[in-house]
């Protein structure tokens, strides 16, 4: 199962993935979580203790190992560097492991801009998300930033879906409905959506209505609850503070959705 959760910011993508992933490697999965949202959030999400969280280096900040897998260092110009860099080592050597035993991979972002000097650390990010997407059994969850600018159409045969996260909001659902065009356009099928921070019924109604419109299948709805404010607030994971509350409940049945669809 791999699985890239995407939407517009702030509408609970980090927590969808984190919670996800923690779920899963309790069912006996083996887990790789992917940060690939600028943000870089999921690993306070996951469990991971600040201490841990400090000294992680993102992949595409990591000068040195760019270097020896490509031939180039981000920086220099002129450089002629590996566009199929060796890659299939680094989630043992470069993941975090945490609760549950989940292996986190911070990715970073490539600053573009036109700026040539960082194709190298733009090639190990790609040739490292194609290798696990494709090559490896772990169950992936993948934490997106909003577009989908980390898979191209030599990764995207690797991913099994997207998970579109909605709130009851216009902006967010033009957000998800951006997001399954550009999904179709790289060939990304089926797309998911999960409805999130739901208050009532009247917002539950609007999220059925909207997404209905624009053919976008709800698998779940996560109703509000200030338990994961409060994790947040704490930096502690939801699923740790709170296991029991009706957001973790419904993320739960989510996970229960998707492997019966995939097993």
């Amino acid at each position: 199962m791999k699985l890239a959760i995407a939407g517009k910011g702030g509408v609970g993508k980090t927590t969808l993935a984190g919670v996800l992933a923690r779920l899963l490697a309790k069912d006996g999965y083996k887990v790789i979580a992917i940060d690939a949202d600028p943000a870089m959030n999921l690993s306070s999400v996951l469990g991971i203790d600040k201490e841990t969280t400090s000294k992680i280096i993102p992949i595409s900040e990591n000068y040195d190992l760019i270097e020896e897998r490509t031939g180039a260092r981000p920086g220099s110009s002129g450089s002629v560097f590996s566009l199929t860099p060796s890659v299939h080592d680094i989630a043992e050597k470069y993941g975090v492991l945490g609760p549950n035993n989940i292996k986190l991979i911070v990715m970073g972002t490539v600053k573009s801009g036109g700026s040539g000097c960082m194709c190298p650390a733009n090639s190990l990010l790609r040739a490292l998300l194609r290798h696990i997407l494709i090559n490896r059994k772990d169950a992936v969850i993948m934490d997106m930033e909003a577009g989908l600018e980390h898979l191209g159409r030599g990764t995207v045969k690797g991913v099994d879906a997207i998970l579109s996260i909605v709130e009851p909001r216009m902006q967010s659902i033009e957000t998800a409905n951006r997001i399954s065009k550009l999904a179709q356009d790289i060939g990304v099928n089926p797309i998911f959506t999960v409805g999130n921070k739901v208050r009532n019924e009247e917002e539950k109604n609007f999220l059925y209505n909207m997404l209905n419109k624009i053919n976008l299948p709800i698998i779940g709805i996560i109703p509000y609850d200030e338990a994961i404010a409060k994790s947040d607030m704490l930096r502690v994971s939801p699923i740790d503070l709170a296991p029991d509350s009706p957001a973790i409940k419904a993320i739960d049945a989510i996970k229960e959705i998707l492997i019966k669809y995939y097993t």
